[in-house]
């Protein structure tokens, strides 16, 4: 699943890839907007990433529906 993180005062977002569900994430961004602490996430690859709550503009969170590879016949 892709998320996009919107950080405040900074032009570039943040994308990445998880294995996580949307509900876990939606849960992760909840928590951590209401205590104050950092949103963590970890992305396909192992990194993780980890986000001021304070500095947060606004998380995307794709659909939990894996993504098709391959060539389209027409």
């Amino acid at each position: 699943m892709e998320i996009t993180i919107g950080v405040q005062h900074v032009a570039r977002e943040l994308v990445l890839e998880t294995d996580q569900t949307s509900e876990k994430v939606v849960a992760d961004v909840r928590t951590a907007l209401e205590s104050g602490a950092p949103l963590e996430l970890t992305d396909t690859r192992g990194r993780r990433i980890v986000v001021p709550a304070a500095s947060l503009g606004y998380v995307e969170i794709g659909g939990d529906e894996a993504r098709k590879v391959g060539f389209h016949n027409l």
